[in-house]
């Protein structure tokens, strides 16, 4: 049996398959976090068990419907954008310290 770490909707999970399924459980496992962040931008603040829900009816609609599933590809462009945001707010505030320290 071979472990796989999942992260779905912010959260990681250890998630146990038959040996050489590993990279379509992450698939499967990128597809579900897609949904839960999608659920969540859609309707605001929701419990973790409401934005599972919502992903895996998110996910089931898109089965009833025919439609292609579509993986994520690369990181979420509005968590990059923050995360850059928050590493330069960081920094300045890192320089601030520096020149209260040098100026004490």
């Amino acid at each position: 049996m071979a472990e796989v770490e999942l992260t779905i909707a912010g959260r990681p999970y250890k998630v146990a398959c038959r040996n050489g399924e590993e990279e379509t459980l992450r698939q499967a496992g990128a597809l579900v976090d897609a949904k839960s962040r999608e659920a969540l931008s859609g309707l605001g603040t929701l419990s973790e068990s409401r934005q599972l829900l919502f992903a895996a009816l998110l996910l089931a609609d898109q089965i009833i419907d025919g439609r292609e599933f579509e993986l994520p590809k690369g990181p979420d462009a509005e968590l990059v954008e923050r995360t850059q945001r928050l590493a330069e707010r960081l920094e300045s505030l890192a320089d601030a310290l520096e020149r209260t320290s040098i100026d004490a």
